[in-house]
């Protein structure tokens, strides 16, 4: 009396399982090839948005209004001034000098120069700059009393609720008069504070001799304060040789400490697009590129859709939805200095698109021996790394604190506790000033230094490439055995390749047995060099040789419709096949046992 298999009691025939993994691997290679494209268009497009001029113009630029020393003093330039005399000298010499190019070098008139200015005669000045300064209150601090007959103003650091918003010094114009803040633009993040919008702000004039004057009339009349906490230089420069934008933000900080912190913004970027062909190709590169976005956002949706909660449990979806996320357009504005601000966010984002989509290679990609090692490595061990990190990052947040507590108020790398975090990776990979910390604590530097190098680096970095190496080293004695994932893509397109080449009468079929003849034997000689004995292997070859031979059986792909019963035969070799398993499971139970015996050995 035949055994009725289990898969047909429920209705399902014999061949679906193997036939849903063939659909599975077909869609899987079709999903590739469109993501290869959709992949490649990325690429473009983000390449077509950069373009190399942008650095030279940063640079030159940069040389030009950072660079040039001021009048009478070739060691004072914007990267170095520290007091309002040299802020004054740098606006009147080397930024008036900059801004203005009125005639050729060998002064004669090459255009109308009250129409604009053209800097390096190839770059126009668009519109005025504009000079903007935003103040505190006095009394925003209080003194001590002990103190107060010293000192009874004080001016805080800036925030929001200390900042003063009353007109002073001559009280007429925009440059002594409060002006509110745009709602739309972005705030500004200097070294010592985040600073708003609005100010009290002027604009220069078109014309050098006016703006010098100006110049000399707000000094003589004392605009920068005590209460000052922030000047911005504002421009904007346009070149139509390489039709490119360059945003130009200088910014000088007044500390409550006192002095001036200087620091700048050079945003190059192409606003005005479709101008080449070249540019007309990115545009069907951007409808493309949509199109297929479209594509992949319903395919994602369904996915949902189908899997639900279960959706949401694989690494892979979530690279996805974030792609999805990431590959929103960013609204943009029309002020010069937001809308550079955007295009820089953009670009970013694009960047980090960029990023992601090529990580998301790796899931197709699963199919390749090598990189299947590695992501069972990755997978095994992700436990154990865990742990590690959690230990590494004690220790490193420990030296973090110590390192700021004790050399925060002389060493540069160490005078925030963001810095010291950053510190201690730049001593990992060797990128350190110990001069300047055994300078500043001859006892607690050199100890600070070498305690850190032998537990971070001798005794940490090598216990975490020590759990790398002895998984994959696991992992590489399971893969010699046949304990391997099934490469179906890797298979499929295998299979493709061959039948091209037989149909081309360029490999006869013999030369596939031979194969597969070899690879066996080339797996028991690693086997063996690995240390199995010959049980081992025998019983790996006989496992695989049942599972091949059963796939073979229950698992074909050609389409029936009958519900054939099992024979007494197969019900026999299908019994035979599960003692098989069983003596699998339990040569791994010997093993796990084996590791942790060497693990219990390890921690005593």
């Amino acid at each position: 009396m035949p055994v009725a298999s289990r898969w047909h009691r429920g209705g399902a025939p014999k061949h679906n399982l193997h036939f849903r993994n063939e659909v599975e691997s077909r869609t899987t290679l079709q999903e590739l090839l469109l993501y290869s494209i959709f992949l490649i268009i990325l690429c473009i497009l983000s390449f077509g948005m950069v373009n190399p001029h942008m650095y030279y113009l940063n640079k030159v630029m940069s040389s030009l209004f950072l660079d040039t020393s001021v009048p009478g003093d070739e060691r004072t330039n914007f990267k170095s001034i520290c007091s309002i005399p040299d802020f004054w000298k740098f606006m009147e010499g080397p930024l008036l000098e900059g801004l203005y190019w009125d005639s050729w070098y060998s002064n004669s008139q090459l255009y109308n120069s009250k129409n604009s200015s053209r800097i390096y005669y190839e770059n126009i000045l668009l519109g005025v700059p504009r000079v903007r300064q935003l103040k505190v209150r006095n009394n925003t601090c209080k003194v001590y009393s002990s103190l107060q007959f010293l000192m009874s103003d004080c001016y805080a650091r800036y925030t929001s609720e200390n900042e003063d918003i009353s007109d002073f010094g001559l009280k007429v114009h925009t440059e002594w008069k409060y002006s509110t803040p745009n709602s739309n633009s972005p705030w500004h993040w200097g070294f010592v504070g985040v600073y708003g919008n609005g100010g009290y702000i002027f604009t220069l004039s078109k014309s050098k001799s006016e703006t010098k004057n100006k110049f000399i009339e707000l000094q003589q009349n004392n605009w920068i304060t005590r209460g000052t906490r922030v000047i911005f230089i504002d421009f904007t420069l346009y070149n139509a040789n390489v039709n490119l934008f360059c945003i130009i933000r200088l910014v000088a900080e007044f500390p409550a400490t006192g002095g001036i912190l200087t620091s700048w913004q050079f945003y190059s970027v192409k606003l005005l697009i479709y101008v080449s062909y070249y540019d007309y190709f990115i545009a069907f590169c951007e409808i493309t590129f949509l199109i297929l976005f479209t594509l992949f956002l319903i395919q994602e949706g369904n996915k949902m859709k189908e899997f639900k909660f279960a959706y949401f449990k694989r690494i892979w979806n979530w690279l996805e939805l974030l792609l999805l996320v990431l590959l929103k357009r960013t609204e943009e504005y029309s002020d010069f200095y937001l809308l550079a601000h955007w295009r820089i966010f953009y670009n970013n984002m694009l960047a980090i698109t960029i990023f992601f989509a090529w990580i998301k290679i790796f899931k197709f990609i699963s199919f390749n021996n090598t990189m299947s090692q590695l992501s069972s490595t990755l997978s095994c061990c992700i436990k154990d790394i865990v742990g590690f990190a959690i230990m590494f990052f004690i220790i490193l947040l420990a030296y973090a604190q110590l390192g700021f507590l004790v050399f925060g108020s002389q060493v540069d790398d160490f005078s925030t506790f963001q810095n010291s975090i950053f510190a201690q990776f730049r001593i990992i990979i060797g990128d350190f000033d110990f001069a300047a910390i055994q300078q500043e604590n001859r006892i607690l530097g050199p100890i600070y230094f070498i305690t850190f190098i032998f537990f971070i680096v001798f005794v940490l970095l090598n216990m975490f490439l020590a759990i790398i190496n002895y998984t994959y080293l696991e992992v590489q004695d399971d893969y010699s055995l046949g304990r391997r994932p099934s490469f179906k893509l890797g298979e499929m397109i295998k299979k493709s390749y061959n039948k091209v080449l037989k149909k081309l009468k360029l490999k006869k079929p013999q030369e596939d047995e031979d194969n597969k003849s070899r690879k066996n034997k080339d797996l028991a000689e690693q086997a063996r060099r690995k240390g199995f004995d010959e049980n081992e292997i025998q019983s790996a070859e006989q496992m695989k040789k049942w599972k091949e031979r059963l796939e073979k059986k229950y698992y074909s792909t050609e389409i029936q419709d009958d519900y054939q019963p099992v024979t007494q035969q197969e019900f026999r070799d299908l019994f035979l096949y599960a003692v098989e398993l069983e003596k699998e499971l339990h040569y791994i139970s010997l093993k796990l046992n084996r590791v942790m015996r060497k693990v219990s050995a390890l921690s005593y």
